[in-house]
C-alpha cells in the first residue's frame, strides 16, 4: 500500500527551503499531498497572495523538479476552531498517513488527533523564510534568489510585486 503524506503551510510564497524539505521528505512517502494553508487569506503583507496562486506556485516548482512522485495540492481555510481543524483538513484532503510540519499548534492538533507527525528539517532558516522574502519584495532587494524560477515566473505574471508593495503602504 502506498504511503501519503501531508506537507501543511502557507507557502507565502513556496521559496527553495520549501523545495528542499520536499527533497528531504519524498524518499519517505510515495504520494504528497501540499495543504496551502490560510486559504482564504490573501492581499495583506503577510498573506499577499490567494490560495490560486499558490497552488499555481507549489504546482509550476515541482513541475520544474520533475518528481518522480505524485503530488495534490489541496487549499485549506483557517476555521479558527482548532478542536475541529484536523477533521476540517481530513475531509478536503485526500487521506493521508504522516503528517509533515513544524508549526507547535499543528504538530499539537495532529497529536491530539491520533496522526503521525514528523517535523522537517529548515534550510537556511536565517534567509529561507516568507516573512524575509516577503520584506525583500516590498524594499526591492533580491528576493528572486531565495525562490524557485517558476515562483518568480508566476509572481511576475499576477504583479505580486506591485501588490505587496501597495499593500505594505
Amino acid at each position: 500500500m502506498a504511503t501519503r503524506g501531508l506537507l501543511i503551510g502557507r507557502f507565502q510564497p513556496f521559496h527553495n527551503g520549501h523545495a528542499q524539505v520536499v527533497e528531504e521528505i519524498i524518499g519517505d512517502v510515495d504520494e504528497l499531498v501540499f495543504g496551502i494553508g490560510s486559504a482564504g487569506d490573501s492581499h495583506t503583507v503577510r498573506n499577499p497572495f490567494t490560495a490560486g496562486e499558490r497552488v499555481m506556485m507549489v504546482t509550476k516548482s515541482l513541475e520544474a523538479m520533475e518528481l518522480d512522485t505524485t503530488t495534490y495540492t489541496v487549499p485549506i481555510e483557517d476555521l479558527n476552531r482548532n478542536s475541529v481543524w484536523v477533521s476540517h483538513v481530513q475531509s478536503i484532503s485526500p487521506e493521508f498517513d504522516v503528517a509533515y510540519s513544524n508549526n507547535p499548534l499543528v504538530i499539537q492538533l495532529f497529536i491530539e488527533s491520533s496522526v503521525e507527525v514528523r517535523q522537517t528539517p529548515m534550510f537556511n532558516r536565517d534567509e529561507l523564510k516568507g516573512s524575509e522574502i516577503r520584506e525583500l519584495m516590498v524594499e526591492g532587494g533580491d528576493w528572486e534568489a531565495h525562490v524557485p524560477d517558476a515562483v518568480v515566473d508566476v509572481v511576475a505574471e499576477i504583479n505580486g510585486i506591485q501588490r505587496i508593495q501597495a499593500i505594505s503602504r
